[in-house]
């Protein structure tokens, strides 16, 4: 189902740090929240904005007021600074609170996501290295609807890949997994967003989130990604430059196999059946 780039202009813009084991350890950032405690080792370590919408009068930095998402351009930090795609999967979510508090996250859609981070040592917040201004993330036109966000329903059949294209040679970006692979999903990834962002704290690299949405005048939808996959050795050592294209694809594994992912990256022909394709020219 496309949506219009547009239309996420008033969704609330998160994202989930550490909910996919190994990941943090690739992008060096273990040590940023080495102070954070959490209910379980596997849990995720946090959440974080990435777009305020509504212009808020808010203690955040004023890039996140920007509108940073694309679905065809990633434009690179003016800084001569380390950027690196973070193969993800966005759920679009309805937002229901009550006394100023979210009592519900409900996702109605699913797609392919580039949370594109700067790589810097000692940034304050995790925010700082995700959103430098317009075109610095990426989500896909086709997006699928969610039938159910529980075992058994329609996401248990997809998968996640990604891909980088430089001088003509198409390499592995990201590992090939299951979206199920993720640590946190279904009811137990909702339940543990609602508590996050309702009692995050500014701490270490964390951020209030609850202050931010007040300040936003409690948005009703949100964009959340839910995590960075896994990079493969060559994505976990190559960092984007200009004229590099990158390919994030969610596709049905059991409609479509990586061969057939393969195939329609070399022709450009993307089955919307089957594909959530986000093909992002680096500038």
């Amino acid at each position: 189902m496309p949506f219009v780039m547009s239309k996420y202009s008033d969704y609330l813009g998160l994202g989930i740090a550490g909910n996919f084991a190994l990941h943090l350890a690739q992008a060096g950032e273990l040590e940023e929240f080495k102070d954070v405690i959490t209910a379980e080792e596997a849990a995720p370590k946090g959440m974080f904005p990435f777009y305020l919408p509504n212009n808020p009068q808010t203690t955040a930095k004023d890039t996140l007021k920007t509108f940073p998402l694309s679905h065809d351009t990633i434009k690179l930090p003016n800084a001569t600074v380390n950027v690196q795609a973070e193969p993800e999967v966005a759920l679009v979510c309805t937002l229901a609170y009550k006394d100023g508090k979210i009592i519900k996250i409900t996702p109605t859609h699913f797609g392919a996501y580039n949370d594109c981070s700067i790589r810097v040592a000692g940034a304050s917040k995790i925010s700082d290295k995700k959103n430098w201004g317009a075109y610095s993330k990426g989500i896909s036109n086709t997006l699928f609807e969610i039938d159910k966000f529980e075992d058994g329903g329609v996401m248990d059949s997809f998968s996640i890949c990604s891909f980088l294209k430089r001088d003509g040679e198409i390499e592995a970006y990201g590992e090939n997994v299951e979206l199920n692979g993720y640590s946190y999903f279904y009811e137990k990834l909702t339940e543990w967003m609602t508590n996050q962002i309702n009692t995050q704290e500014n701490f270490g690299p964390l951020e209030p989130l609850s202050s931010y949405i007040k300040d936003c005048d409690y948005p009703s939808k949100a964009l959340i990604s839910i995590g960075a996959t896994r990079y493969t050795a060559y994505g976990e050592n190559t960092f984007l430059s200009v004229d590099d294209e990158l390919f994030i694809v969610v596709y049905n594994s059991q409609k479509a196999t990586l061969e057939d992912v393969h195939t329609a990256l070399k022709t450009s022909n993307y089955d919307d059946e089957t594909m959530s394709v986000l093909a992002q020219k680096v500038i």
